[in-house]
């Protein structure tokens, strides 16, 4: 395991790594002991208790956090006729058809969101292999495949964030900037863990919320007590 930084581990002795925080006071500890150059990213890791290897325990989704995630998102549309037209009224970057395969194709990748109309996924689809391992494939269980394309383009220009268990039942979203008013970020959270516990798998057993940790981009995690979220 790499060493971690002299900055880094001044860090982590304002943290206790023996305690369970609650969110409130995990998210003051997390601003003030962020140190880094730059408006860092809040992150917020959650270990499920699923099996991700069974096709009824999957978790995956998208929320729109009330707050944002102070990122502005380049949404990439494909679609044809109005509803091109529609998602470029609703603020998408940029909107198209084949000419876009052939971009990508080509090595081009300035979006962070990827949607498509359902009559366009024949082509996005021969994407799939770049795409998909960037996880930028329009799928609609995230709601990136769909004819409202103004829904989908303004949800995620407003903070919509895309959830996924992991193989081991982490699933990571950040949930704003340190920046944020501490408010604003426990807001982000509540939403995000009430997000989560509602769509846990009819045949997940056993304790959900295992793990729940917050942390900025270059410090180190928080511990965030189950019990006061539950």
């Amino acid at each position: 395991m790499a060493k971690k930084g002299k900055k880094y581990q001044e860090q982590a002795k304002a943290v206790d790594r023996a305690k369970a925080y609650d969110i409130d006071e995990a998210v003051s500890l997390v601003k003030k002991i962020a140190s880094a150059g730059f408006d860092e990213s809040v992150d917020v890791a959650v270990r499920l208790g699923v099996d991700t290897r069974k096709n009824d325990q999957q978790v995956r989704g998208a929320v729109v956090l009330p707050n944002g995630t102070g990122k502005t998102q380049r949404v990439l549309v494909f679609a044809k006729g109005e509803k091109a037209k529609e998602a470029e009224a609703a603020g998408a970057d940029y909107v198209g058809e084949a000419e876009y395969v052939e971009k990508i194709s080509g090595g081009w990748f300035d979006f962070d969101v990827v949607v498509a109309t359902p009559d366009m996924m024949a082509q996005v689809g021969r994407l799939g292999r770049v795409l998909g391992p960037k996880g930028l494939m329009p799928n609609p269980k995230t709601g990136t495949v769909t004819f409202d394309v103004d829904k989908a383009v303004k949800e995620i220009k407003a903070g919509k964030v895309e959830y996924r268990a992991q193989k081991d039942g982490n699933v990571h979203v950040p949930i704003g900037k340190v920046s944020f008013e501490d408010e604003k970020l426990v807001e982000n959270f509540k939403v995000l863990i009430d997000t989560l516990v509602k769509v846990k798998p009819a045949a997940a057993k056993g304790t959900y919320l295992k793990n729940i940790a917050i942390s900025s981009t270059m410090g180190p995690g928080v511990k965030i007590s189950t019990a006061s979220v539950r």
